[in-house]
């Protein structure tokens, strides 16, 4: 499956707020998308209670799979953004 490595930007890491927008992008795209950080199992992106159990603060390298390319990139942006801005 096709992945991209990208830094968390969101200055609290993936808590509540950034999870809910990223889980949303990746339930409207309608495809699945895994998130995970080094040495950690993937969670599927859909569920913002799995993305919180990551435990990835800002600076963290999160790992995003999906085999559409246009999600991928998408939720790759997500996990990049500040989302707390």
């Amino acid at each position: 499956m096709p992945s991209k490595t990208v830094t968390v930007g969101s200055a609290v890491g993936l808590h509540a707020r950034p999870a809910a927008e990223i889980a949303a992008a990746v339930t409207e795209a309608g495809v699945p998308v895994t998130l995970a950080v080094a040495g950690g199992e993937p969670v599927d992106a859909g569920s913002a209670l799995l993305i919180m159990t990551l435990g990835a603060s800002q600076g963290t390298e999160v790992t995003v799979e999906s085999d559409d390319a246009a999600a991928l990139e998408k939720i790759a942006a997500l996990v990049e953004a500040d989302l707390d801005a």
